[in-house]
C-alpha cells in the first residue's frame, strides 16, 4: 500500500469506496493535470481586418464574435520538417533543412443568417473582381464594391465579345496589390485576416494556437441532397498560413471573457449555471441540491416578495423548496450525512494535491523558485 493510501487510512479511518486504481492516481493527480482534453471543448475567434480595411467594418463590427460560434470542427496546426539523410563515412547522419506549415482545414453550420457566407462573399470579392461586376440591371447586389452597386446597367456576362473591337469591363480575377482599392493603405492591400486563434479549454484553463497571416486556399460550399432528410448544411474552408504562436493561461471570471477573446459573451452564450437537482432533492448538507441550497433558495425567493420584485411564483417556489428537504430529510442523520460529506470531501482534496503539489516545468531549472516562475508556454497579452 502506497505511503498516500496508509496516511488517508490511519487518518480517516476506510473509504467508502476504496480505490487503489492506476488511473486514478494517473488521471485525478495534481488536479487532473494528465487527464486529457476534449475535444468539443474549444473556441475560435477570426481577427478580420476592421482596422486596415474600412469597407469591413459595417459588415463585422459586431458579428465577428459570432464567426467562432458557428465553427463546426477545425484541425489544428500541422507542421513537416524536411530532413535528409547523409553519409560521414558510412554512418548515417539526419540534417534538418526546412520546416512546412501545413494548411488546416475548418468546417463552418451554413446558418439562416448568412454570416458565413457573408464573410467568404467579402474575401472573395476583397481580393478578385470577378464577383464585384453586376449581371444584368439590378440596381445594387449584396457584396458589390464601388460604383458597381449604383450602375443603371450591368455587364452581360451571356454575351460572346470574343472578336469585340472594344472590351467594356476589363477588372477581372486577383486584385491583391492595388494601392486604392478600397483602402488607403501605401504599403499594397492589407491581409483579410490578421490571424485566427483556437483555444483548447480544460479546467478552466485555455490553450491557444495562432495562426499568424492566414488566407483562405481553398473553400468549398455543401451539397443539397432530398436523400439526407436529417442532415444540415455546412461550408468547409482549407487555410494556410505563414507561422505559429503558442500561448496559455486561465480563463477569466468576466463575461465576456478578458483572456479568451470573443468568448462567453452573455449576448451568445448562456452564463446562468443549471443546478444539478432541485434544493433540497438529495440528503446532502453541503452539496448541489442539498439542504444548504434549501435554504438559499428560499430566502432568495422571500427576499424577492419582500422587496416587491416577485410575485406568487416566488411564495410557491419557497414553498415547494421547504417542502421538498421535509420529504428528503425525513428521519435522516443529518449529524452522520454532514461527517461522511466532510470527511469524503477532505479525503478527495488530500488525494489529488498531496502527489506533485510543487511541480516542475521542463524548462531546465534548477530551483523550485524558478520552476514556479517560468511558464513553458506564455501568456497572451490582454486583447
Amino acid at each position: 500500500m502506497a505511503f498516500g493510501q496508509d496516511f488517508l487510512s490511519a487518518f480517516f479511518g476506510n473509504d467508502y469506496v476504496r480505490d487503489y486504481s492506476h488511473a486514478s492516481k494517473t488521471f485525478r493527480s495534481n488536479g487532473y493535470e494528465n487527464s486529457p482534453r476534449f475535444k468539443f471543448n474549444f473556441h475560435v475567434y477570426f481577427n478580420i481586418n476592421t482596422t486596415q480595411i474600412p469597407a469591413l467594418r459595417n459588415a463585422f463590427s459586431e458579428d465577428q464574435s459570432t464567426i467562432g460560434i458557428l465553427v463546426k470542427n477545425i484541425e489544428l496546426p500541422k507542421f513537416q520538417i524536411d530532413v535528409e539523410t547523409l553519409n560521414q563515412y558510412n554512418r548515417k547522419r539526419l540534417v534538418q533543412k526546412k520546416i512546412t506549415y501545413e494548411p488546416v482545414k475548418a468546417v463552418f453550420h451554413d446558418d439562416g443568417g448568412d454570416l458565413i457566407r457573408t464573410m467568404w462573399y467579402n474575401y472573395y470579392s476583397y481580393y478578385y473582381k470577378d464577383p464585384s461586376q453586376t449581371y444584368y440591371s439590378p440596381q445594387s447586389i449584396s457584396g458589390a464594391m464601388g460604383v458597381n452597386a449604383n450602375r443603371t446597367a450591368g455587364f452581360n456576362y451571356n454575351d460572346r465579345n470574343i472578336y469585340a473591337k472594344d472590351q467594356l469591363i476589363g477588372d477581372w480575377g486577383y486584385i491583391g496589390e492595388s494601392y486604392n482599392d478600397g483602402t488607403n493603405s501605401a504599403g499594397g492591400k492589407p491581409a483579410f485576416f490578421r490571424d485566427i486563434s483556437i483555444y483548447g479549454f480544460n479546467q478552466h484553463k485555455f490553450v491557444q494556437y495562432v495562426l499568424i497571416n492566414p488566407m483562405i486556399t481553398d473553400w468549398s460550399h455543401d451539397q443539397y441532397d432530398y436523400a439526407q432528410d436529417g442532415g444540415v448544411m455546412e461550408n468547409t474552408m482549407t487555410i494556410a498560413y505563414e507561422t505559429v504562436k503558442y500561448y496559455t493561461g486561465g480563463i477569466g471570471g468576466v463575461r465576456p471573457d478578458t483572456n479568451v477573446q470573443g468568448f462567453a459573451d452573455p449576448n451568445l452564450y448562456d452564463t446562468v449555471k443549471s443546478p444539478l437537482s432541485r434544493p433540497g432533492g438529495t440528503q446532502s448538507i453541503i452539496g448541489q441540491g442539498g439542504l444548504l441550497d434549501t435554504g438559499i433558495g428560499i430566502y432568495e425567493d422571500l427576499e424577492a416578495v419582500i422587496s416587491g420584485r416577485g410575485g406568487l411564483s416566488n411564495v410557491i417556489g419557497a414553498v415547494q423548496a421547504a417542502g421538498t428537504a421535509y420529504n428528503t430529510f425525513k428521519g435522516a442523520n443529518l449529524g452522520q450525512i454532514a461527517a461522511a460529506e466532510v470527511r469524503a470531501g477532505v479525503t478527495d482534496v488530500l488525494r489529488n494535491t498531496i502527489p506533485g503539489a510543487v511541480r516542475a516545468q521542463p524548462n531546465g531549472s534548477t530551483s523550485i523558485q524558478q520552476r514556479l516562475q517560468a511558464p513553458l508556454f506564455p501568456t497572451p497579452p490582454k486583447p
